[in-house]
């Protein structure tokens, strides 16, 4: 039987691992802990971002050019849709009274972010206004030096059996407009 513990790391791509190392060090505080020089060029830096999970990112002169739309976000809320086997966004767990310092943080950075913190519900928008009971997730989005969507996201509730409710859809669920 496979047993996993949690997630080790995920890799990302960077444009510029100066500035990446940059963001994630200064603005976001996670400690730049391990770097490796590739054979051929290019690197590979792993980044702490708390509970034993870290972020890393590779580099490339000649990496492919950002696919915005397709391999990330275009732009969040209103085009957030991505392909089929790419990263939509990346969420870091926070604790709920640390979101609006993150926020207060991403201003004075200058990051692109929401300005104000998400409550995720199960309403037909999915989101409402102010925080109520039937919230489950509260969060922040932004994007990093590279445009990748990253969230830092505080969970507010424990669940149970009920909040598994729909049936799993698939391509022939499709309706053509």
């Amino acid at each position: 039987m496979i047993k996993t513990k949690g997630i080790n790391h995920i890799a990302l791509v960077c444009r510029d691992m100066k500035e990446t190392v940059r963001f994630y060090t200064e603005v976001l505080n996670m400690p730049l802990f391990k770097t490796v020089e590739l054979p051929g060029g290019g690197q590979h830096f792993f980044f702490d971002c708390g509970g034993g999970a870290s972020v890393a990112f590779f580099w490339w002169a000649d990496a492919p050019p950002a696919a915005p739309g397709i391999a990330s976000v275009k732009s969040f809320p209103g085009d957030a849709k991505t392909a089929v086997g790419s990263m939509n966004h990346l969420a870091f767990d926070m604790d709920e009274d640390e979101l609006e310092t993150a926020l207060d943080r991403l201003e004075q950075a200058g990051v692109p972010h929401t300005h104000a913190v998400v409550n995720h519900d199960d309403s037909p928008m999915g989101v409402a206004r102010e925080k109520h009971e039937g919230v489950f997730v509260r969060s922040v989005y932004f994007t990093d030096p590279n445009s990748i969507m990253l969230e830092f996201a505080a969970t507010t509730k424990s669940f149970g059996p009920e909040d598994v409710a729909h049936e799993p859809a698939t391509a022939a669920d499709r309706v053509e407009a």
